[in-house]
């Protein structure tokens, strides 16, 4: 319940950088996908975050639109779209850049990513 209360299990966008400080701040784990509009990887990203966003409650998952955050993405060294940053207690540990991570291709399977974001701690993956 507690999660739920801090927005966790559901796939939402955040309007600014500074959102992004808050929101790391009272999660312990964050998945947050910098995009933009029309990258269409960025659609790919989407789809296999708001199945994991309900699977994984214990991780919040953002979304934060690169072009209005460029503080943060020259902060985070993102140069890459889509680039998930890997949050474990308001640190960014790890990040997911393009789909190297993922097979390479367009159509990775949903437990491909979850896999990944096994291997980096920030979901609960058995």
């Amino acid at each position: 319940k507690e999660w739920l209360s801090k927005g966790h299990g559901e796939y939402r966008e955040i309007p600014s950088e500074r959102d992004f400080f808050q929101e790391v701040k009272e999660s312990k784990n964050v998945v947050c996908h910098f995009y933009r509009d029309t990258t269409f990887r960025c659609q790919i990203m989407d789809k296999h975050l708001t199945v994991l966003a309900k699977k994984h409650v214990e991780t919040k998952f953002l979304k934060l639109n690169a072009e209005k955050s460029p503080f943060l993405c020259e902060r985070l060294r993102i140069k890459f779209i889509p680039t998930l940053a890997l949050v474990k207690d308001g640190k960014t540990q790890d990040y997911v850049v393009g789909f190297t991570d993922l097979g390479n291709t367009d159509d990775f399977t949903t437990e491909t990513l979850e896999w990944r974001l096994g291997c980096a701690g920030v979901i609960n993956y058995r």
